[in-house]
């Protein structure tokens, strides 16, 4: 197969939808290094080592909550105004550079920093929330319709490649700190140089999508005129959509099914560290199977986008989700490092293919000229659901419990997504597009 052909069928065969996804490459190593794999055992081991363990997990899942709840308010105002404003780039510029400075702050943490910690690590999941929310938006006008599940899905496999190679680097560095000359008396240096290369490697990556991702050109509401009140119009913008929901029946059930079952694999990806830690699985081990999780995640997610061409979005989805209530019954009862490693090889293989086949989904039933407001409102949906997954694990009498629970997630999340007209929501959104053009 020629290479041109090759990246057609991976919807990368234009600057604008490669550089899209490389967004994907760039703060992957976040979520790899600070949220999922590093920080959480810093944080344990070292920063909140003067804790008790559940005081550990507690103050944890609690920063993770606060920084959510903080993401969910600002977002559907910053959305509208984007939409209107025509500043979807400006505002996902500042959201990357607070998420990029937090995370190179984490540098300069030492033991017993857990409170200092916290903010930098809230903070830095503000700044990857904010981002999202105009990278989202920026989907369904980047690609064509027939390219939205191929592209988001490839951009999650580019995202599991940068993700996985930024942690290798870093664990890299930590298991051999003498080749990179970081073998001192302060045994936390490589990690903390590890958070440092995190935010440089997020920072770096993201200059594609600023150099060839256009900001689009929207069309005005009928009542709307350029040099309002940007603030005001926004307001306006967003009340109008909460009362026109009814409308958008099949993108608000969306919404709904993905602050539902997003939830608890949010939480499996948060949580999965310091619930191995509890049940005695070594750090080492626990770094080298949440690796292999994203070069696993690299063809699977690939393949749920071929899938999704296939099935469609909403069935691959629901195939996803069966997989992952399978996780969480191995989660409740693993006790082994076999059983960790069966439980990360499995998330490996539905994680980027639920997530990222639920972005394009939702982008598909939406109209193009109000993407940023209703991803934005999706954004808020998701992350006060995100609230919740964090604060049940968090809150729970044992760990067990809290990840037995992650079943009622998913089984309502696809119980709710079954229900999703999607046709009719995708018609719908290209007639108040065209109706606005005419």
């Amino acid at each position: 197969m020629t290479r041109p052909r090759m990246l057609e069928r991976l919807a990368l065969h234009r600057p604008e939808l490669r550089a899209w996804a490389m967004y994907d490459w760039a703060n992957s190593a976040l979520f790899t290094v600070v949220i999922t794999a590093v920080f959480p055992v810093f944080y344990s081991k070292v920063l909140a080592a003067g804790l008790d363990a559940d005081a550990r997990r507690s103050t944890f899942g609690w920063a993770t909550t606060f920084s959510l709840l903080v993401a969910a308010v600002i977002s559907p105002l910053l959305g509208a105004l984007a939409d209107y404003a025509r500043i979807k780039k400006k505002l996902f510029g500042a959201f990357v550079a607070l998420g990029v400075l937090s995370t190179a702050g984490l540098f300069f943490l030492r033991p017993g920093d857990w409170e200092l910690g916290r903010v930098l690590f809230g903070l830095a999941n503000i700044g990857a929330a904010g981002s999202f929310v105009f990278y989202d938006s920026l989907l369904s006008h980047v690609a064509r319709d027939d390219e939205l599940d191929q592209l988001s899905s490839t951009a999650y496999a580019v995202g599991y490649l940068g993700g996985g190679l930024c942690l290798a680097l870093c664990v890299w560095m930590i298991q051999q700190p003498a080749l990179f000359g970081l073998a001192t008396d302060d045994k936390t240096l490589p990690v903390r140089v590890g958070f440092l290369v995190t935010a440089l490697w997020w920072a770096g990556f993201s200059i594609p999508f600023f150099l060839r991702v256009s900001e689009p050109a929207v069309a005005l509401e009928a009542d709307e005129q350029r040099g309002m009140n940007p603030v005001r119009v926004a307001f306006t913008r967003l009340a109008e959509t909460l009362r026109e929901l009814r409308r958008w029946r099949a993108a608000f059930l969306m919404m709904i099914a993905f602050l539902v079952y997003n939830d608890g694999i949010g939480t499996v990806i948060r949580m999965a560290t310091l619930f191995g830690e509890q049940n005695g699985i070594k750090s080492d081990t626990m770094l080298l199977a949440i690796l292999v999780v994203q070069f696993v995640g690299i063809p699977c997610a690939i393949l749920f986008g071929r899938l999704a061409a296939r099935i469609g979005a909403k069935l691959a989805i629901l195939v996803a989700l069966g997989v992952y209530v399978g996780i969480a019954i191995v989660a409740y009862g693993m006790n082994t490092e076999r059983e960790f490693w069966i439980m990360a090889v499995l998330v490996g293989t539905v994680q980027g293919g639920a997530q990222a086949l639920s972005r394009s989904l939702f982008s598909s039933l939406v109209p193009k000229h109000k993407s940023a407001e209703f991803f934005g409102l999706f954004s808020t949906l998701e992350k006060f659901a995100g609230v919740i997954g964090p604060a049940v694990f968090s809150a729970s009498a044992s760990s067990g419990a809290a990840i037995l629970s992650l079943i009622g997630f998913f089984a309502v999340g696809g119980a709710i997504l079954a229900c999703v007209d999607v046709k009719q929501g995708q018609t719908l959104a290209r007639e108040a597009e065209r109706a606005l053009h005419s």
